[in-house]
């Protein structure tokens, strides 16, 4: 029989050496031809109304790709455990940082001051920013109670489960909100070409939630790249 064990033994990562001396490629480091870059407009409100959106001064917005719910004419909305979350906002506010346009330039530095120049108008409606108030339902922000999304797992005997403890522990705990950090920041690339299709580099764990995501928006995008006169450019977004 093997005495070979990995348990309690150190296993070398294949990328660890390239990740230490630099040399892994990131999305930060591809650069392609004609390759414009992007960023999002996003919500600065927790729950509103649209009213208006402006573009200031100082900035030559005819040199920008600007992106819009308007310009999607299929279905806006990401889809992944159910097709309720917009691509991009296009009259009602449902969260903070909620994406509303995306702009696009040859020139990655402009960007910043690009999202500064524009104003969007909101007229705020209540949010709920608790557990507490949403199970009270003293205002509904969500489908008919709040509940975002359910599901039943039923699985053995529970009553005579409980018959059998010999102690049973009932409580209520709570912890803060957590998400895994990726080493780089999040970022994607996609090129369009007629013969091959969209292609997608990007900080992504899980490439089906995209490729689901792409397949019900590809009829979109078809359409917003020649409105956008970038039918053969690349573009890296960020967020």
């Amino acid at each position: 029989m093997s005495t070979n064990h990995i348990v309690g033994q150190s296993v070398p990562r294949k990328e660890g050496r390239d990740k230490v001396t630099g040399r892994s490629k990131y999305v930060d480091d591809m650069v392609l031809p004609n390759m414009l870059f992007g960023t999002t407009v996003r919500s600065q409100i927790p729950r509103g109304r649209i009213r208006n959106i402006s573009f200031g001064p100082g900035i030559d917005w005819n040199e920008f790709v600007i992106v819009s719910a308007r310009d999607i004419p299929g279905k806006n909305c990401i889809a992944l455990i159910g097709d309720d979350q917009p691509c991009l906002a296009s009259d009602f506010i449902n969260h903070p940082e909620e994406p509303i346009l995306l702009l696009a330039h040859p020139d990655r530095h402009l960007l910043p001051k690009a999202v500064k120049a524009v104003s969007i108008e909101y007229e705020p409606l209540p949010g709920i920013f608790t557990m507490e108030e949403s199970e009270r339902c003293s205002g509904i922000v969500w489908g008919e109670g709040n509940i975002f999304k359910t599901y039943l797992i039923e699985k053995g005997d529970l009553a005579g489960v409980w018959e059998k403890a010999d102690y049973i522990v009932e409580g209520e705990y709570s912890t803060g909100a957590q998400e895994q950090l990726y080493i780089e920041n999040n970022g994607m690339i996609a090129a369009f070409d007629s013969a091959q299709g969209i292609t997608v580099w990007g900080s992504l764990q899980c490439p089906y939630y995209i490729h689901k995501a792409l397949m019900a928006l590809c009829l979109s995008l078809i359409h917003i790249y020649p409105q956008c006169g970038a039918a053969s450019k690349p573009c890296a977004l960020s967020s």
